[in-house]
């Protein structure tokens, strides 16, 4: 006599956990990875256009920088930016990472220190800390009031003009605390050179 042997057939314990997983994964990948992404770059560039963009500065119908970057300034009739451990590279932002303890960042400060008091024709412990002082980025695009007034008579003597003109224009760029608490008054030096340049053209 022949039995009949029936098989069962079992599926996975899991079987029914993989759909909703996938479905979930593809639906949250979906929302965030794109459609999250795409609604706060539209927002960015309808409520914050010039920051979404890079805060660009424009002269003359062509990009010359961002207001959020330093740019080095060596010719006596711009206003100089803080020392830069970066060399003034966006890729490569960073401080110089010397303790206050370093004797190699002492030495610095104080060449620099002396260099500057040459350049502005004042005495060394008249030179602001932020002239000699690396920022954490490397790229600081601002200096305090106080380092944009020292540097105001060789920038008006190197281009012939009055230094009250000139320190006007330093007032107009002068930028105060954020809601009148946020950080300190300070001046970017970029925004301020485009405006030297708007206002005393470079005579041929």
């Amino acid at each position: 006599m022949n039995a009949t042997i029936s098989k069962t057939t079992t599926q996975p314990a899991n079987a029914g956990v993989w759909r909703p997983a996938v479905g979930l994964a593809a639906v949250s990948l979906l929302l965030f990875g794109f459609v999250y992404s795409m609604a706060g770059i539209g927002l960015g560039q309808l409520l914050f256009p010039a920051q979404a963009n890079g805060s660009l500065l424009v002269q003359d119908g062509r990009v010359v920088g961002s207001a959020l970057v330093a740019q080095p300034f060596t010719d006596v009739r711009y206003f100089a930016p803080r020392p830069s451990a970066a060399a003034f590279d966006p890729m490569a932002a960073a401080g110089s990472n010397q303790a206050r303890s370093n004797p190699a960042l002492a030495e610095r400060i104080a060449a620099e220190t002396q260099r500057i008091a040459l350049r502005e024709g004042i005495a060394p412990t008249a030179v602001p800390a932020d002239l000699v002082t690396q920022s954490g980025s490397g790229v600081d695009p601002d200096i305090s009031p106080a380092a944009a007034d020292v540097q105001i008579a060789r920038v008006a003597h190197a281009r012939g003009v009055p230094p009250a003109a000139v320190r006007s224009l330093v007032e107009r760029h002068t930028a105060q605390p954020t809601l009148g608490v946020l950080g300190e008054a300070r001046v970017n030096v970029l925004a301020l050179n485009l405006a030297l340049d708007r206002a005393f053209p470079r005579q041929p």
